[in-house]
């Protein structure tokens, strides 16, 4: 039996969680989950939003399963999926934009993997005040670094069949930081000669990711790059409750829900677990068991696709309870 890192969260993110072990459970597949609480209840008990056995218990298990987290807005106080990315170097951010067949969507053309880099560059939040009035926010970039983040792209390229990597940069302005960026990413690709390698500037990838999605296929880019582009293309999909969502390191990986907590909706029963479900069924094929993932995977899709079962925020007027029981049964 494996065992797994579960963090409910806040917000919606008990039901999701929830949701999501009903359908694992429904696949015959035996997890140890390992729960650990986050949210605004730690925060009142801990005074911090993330219990104190998390970062252990990550490190021991090797593999997590998470929620949505709200994050404390005070002055000083850091975001707490910044914290976990940088307290267990999980330095790829990777999300699937896929269009799903019979999902409503503004494209039906998208499928794209965003590589992002989560270590260093402006979004990791580094920031002081120089004077009154004037605040300097830190944009790091290192040559170790973008060779890392650029290295697991061509390898995830490689492994699944996919054709192309685009490095996302502003060289044309920074020319320093981006320049460097962009030029280890081509260095890198020089070793995998059976992938193509493209650069384009962030501005005219966005545009052309908006007209033409399909031209893209692994896109790597530094932290804030990542993130923009991200939300540009869930917004293509359906999204951020479509996009699976994990970040990565060496020994662990978190997989986790791309969206936020929805605070506004939480308790109603009709939050949707689509992306929480499909972050878990990568989950499953990460930890071997690949059969079961591609059917829950499968099973996700056909109830999507089905459109009698879909939450509110999907134009539909069911609930999670009667999508999870969707799931289930497509299963």
């Amino acid at each position: 039996m494996r065992r797994v890192v579960l963090v409910p969260g806040d917000g919606i993110g008990p039901e999701i969680t929830d949701a999501t072990m009903k359908v694992i459970e429904a696949l015959g597949v035996e997890i140890d989950w390992q729960i650990v609480e986050a949210g605004a209840k730690t925060m009142e008990e801990y005074g911090r939003p993330l219990s104190p056995k998390f970062f252990p218990l990550a490190w021991e298990c090797g593999v997590v399963l998470r929620g949505p987290i709200s994050s404390p807005l005070e002055k000083g106080r850091r975001s707490v999926n910044t914290i976990i990315k940088e307290r267990l170097n999980l330095y790829a951010s990777v999300r699937f934009a896929k269009s799903i067949p019979g999902v409503e969507s503004l494209r039906d053309d998208v499928d794209m993997v965003i590589v992002r880099e989560n270590t260093e560059g402006i979004y990791v939040g580094f920031e002081r005040e120089a004077a009154q009035g004037v605040v300097e926010s830190i944009k790091l970039t290192t040559e170790s670094a973008s060779r890392r983040i650029a290295r697991f792209a061509f390898e995830l390229a490689s492994k699944t069949g996919r054709k192309k990597v685009t490095a996302l940069h502003k060289a044309n302005v920074l020319k320093m930081g981006d320049g460097l960026f962009v030029s280890t990413v081509e260095n890198v690709s020089k070793g995998y000669t059976g992938l193509e390698f493209e650069e384009m500037l962030i501005d005219s990838a966005c545009r052309q990711m908006v007209m033409d999605p399909k031209s893209f296929d692994v896109v790597v880019a530094q932290n804030l790059y990542g993130d923009i582009v991200t939300d540009l293309v869930a917004g293509l999909v359906g999204g951020l409750a479509l996009m699976p969502a994990a970040n990565i390191g060496n020994d662990i990986a978190v997989f986790e829900a791309a969206h936020g907590p929805e605070l506004e909706i939480a308790g109603k029963g009709i939050a949707n677990p689509s992306g929480l479900m499909l972050s878990a069924a990568w989950m499953l094929e990460h930890i071997g068991f690949q059969e079961a993932g591609e059917r829950m995977k499968n099973a996700v899709y056909a109830t999507l696709a089905e459109k009698e079962f879909l939450t509110p925020d999907m134009g539909g007027n069911s609930d999670t309870e009667r999508f999870t029981r969707a799931v289930i049964d497509a299963l």
